[in-house]
């Protein structure tokens, strides 16, 4: 049964693994031809709520919708989301082409029209003179942008990036940057995890922070700064180490603020926001069968 409501939505959305909680009752509200910018320091479960948001990691409690579809019923979504996540799902054995092909009959489309938007997406990133050399032989960079047209290529109307940008050259950055931009102008929704702040500011139409599993602010970047202005100063940084040097919603004034390095959720460590994500591996290929 689907919801005439928001493009993506959640109600206290929970993932727990064992006693440890990764995501905390999450509740999302995100509007149809806006980005989403969604922060949190490493480790803070971004990586989990995505996958519950995509279908491939079931909750412990609550629900979601996408498009006004059950997350719960994946071949509902599966045409509606694009995703690409920290590392591009791609077989190293293929060539770029080959991969974009595979992943193209996966969708359905008709031969004719997934040549033309291949070859379309492949010139916009610049990638036609590498397509036919095998994956194992490209750099991160060229990974990244095939895991980006992968998500891309069935014009899907919600798009989650995890890191988008990692890996490219500042000209092929700024290529993902433009796509995002017109991917709303064309009325689709982005949900865009990154820890580049210049990033959200630039194209976020609302900001939200996770926290040890909680959404500890949201709101436009404007509303945001505003909020702290008087004390921290009036950049997305500046809010960004404000909530989360506190646990929480509700400020404690007890917890020290967090790691702010530059590399994504690496998936490793004893963090069960870390170990979620290779739990969350297991959930799918079990999923899939």
């Amino acid at each position: 049964m689907t919801r005439n409501t928001h493009a993506i939505e959640a109600r206290d959305l929970t993932k727990r693994f064992g006693t440890e909680t990764a995501v905390d009752g999450l509740d999302l509200h995100v509007e149809r031809g806006t980005v989403y910018g969604f922060l949190g320091p490493n480790g803070a479960g971004k990586t989990t709520a995505m996958r519950m948001l995509t279908s491939l990691t079931r909750p412990t409690d609550g629900e979601a919708w996408i498009d006004g579809n059950p997350v719960s019923d994946r071949d509902a979504i599966r045409a509606s989301i694009g995703y690409l996540p920290e590392e591009p799902p791609v077989f190293d054995e293929l060539t770029g082409r080959e991969q974009l092909e595979y992943f193209g009959r996966l969708r359905d489309l008709p031969a004719a029209e997934m040549t033309t938007r291949i070859e379309g997406w492949l010139d916009r990133f610049d990638l036609e003179g590498d397509a036919d050399k095998r994956i194992e032989d490209y750099s991160k960079g060229m990974r990244q942008k095939v895991g980006l047209i992968q998500a891309l290529l069935h014009e899907p109307d919600v798009v989650f990036l995890d890191e988008p940008t990692s890996g490219l050259d500042p000209r092929a950055a700024r290529t993902v940057l433009d796509v995002i931009a017109e991917l709303t102008d064309d009325d689709h929704t982005v949900f865009l995890s990154t820890h580049i702040l210049s990033v959200v500011e630039e194209l976020a139409d609302v900001v939200g922070v996770l926290y040890e599993g909680d959404l500890v602010t949201e709101g436009s970047p404007a509303a945001l700064t505003a909020r702290v202005e008087a004390e921290e100063g009036t950049t997305l940084e500046d809010v960004f180490l404000s909530v989360t040097a506190e646990r929480g919603p509700v400020a404690s004034g007890s917890v020290p603020g967090p790691n702010l390095g530059s590399d994504p959720e690496s998936g490793s460590g004893s963090d069960p926001r870390h170990a979620g994500d290779t739990t969350d591996r297991q959930d799918e290929r079990a999923d899939d069968r």
